[in-house]
């Protein structure tokens, strides 16, 4: 009898979970990156850690980052919070860091094995307004590209700010 009362409780968390909002394909694209990594520049010098993890049900990937030295003496640390959304269906990701800078990348565009973000409107230190793209790509199961660029041009031409390899921790 104590069996078939658990068998309803089963079924019933069973159809609680294949209903989860965020459980559908397009909420999945960018679950190559979940993961621990390490990220190297284009040198091969390591820059940083990032522990790459989903939270809220599955409904946003977060991510935790180190860098691998001091800057001005400071630890460089930062948060991004990656979410697709299903009203525009575009990917969106707000990043914070510890030195009281955001961005926000309210445009994005997913697919298997790649995401572009874009940020229209981003104000630097010295006001200059510019716009911001980045890139995730997976190289392979073990390996992910992510590349920052400026636009000082309203998307007609793009510079490299950085251009990682991110590197799974075995």
């Amino acid at each position: 009898m104590r069996k078939l009362c658990l068998i309803p409780i089963f079924l019933f968390s069973f159809a609680l979970q294949a209903q989860l909002p965020c459980s559908k394909p397009a909420f999945r694209q960018f679950d190559f990156w979940i993961g621990e990594w390490e990220a190297f520049g284009l040198k091969g010098a390591k820059a940083g850690d990032s522990k790459i993890s989903v939270i809220l049900d599955s409904c946003v990937i977060l991510e935790e980052w180190t860098s691998a030295g001091a800057q001005q003496g400071l630890i460089y640390t930062g948060k991004s919070f990656n979410s697709y959304n299903a009203a525009t269906r575009q990917w969106q990701q707000t990043w914070t860091d510890n030195t009281g800078n955001t961005t926000e990348f309210l445009r994005g565009e997913g697919s298997d094995g790649k995401i572009i973000y874009y940020a229209d409107k981003v104000t630097g230190p010295k006001g200059e307004v510019f716009m911001r793209r980045l890139s995730f790509t997976k190289l392979s199961a073990d390996k992910v590209r992510q590349l920052g660029e400026r636009s000082d041009d309203a998307g007609k031409t793009w510079v490299v700010e950085y251009d990682l390899e991110y590197r799974r921790k075995k």
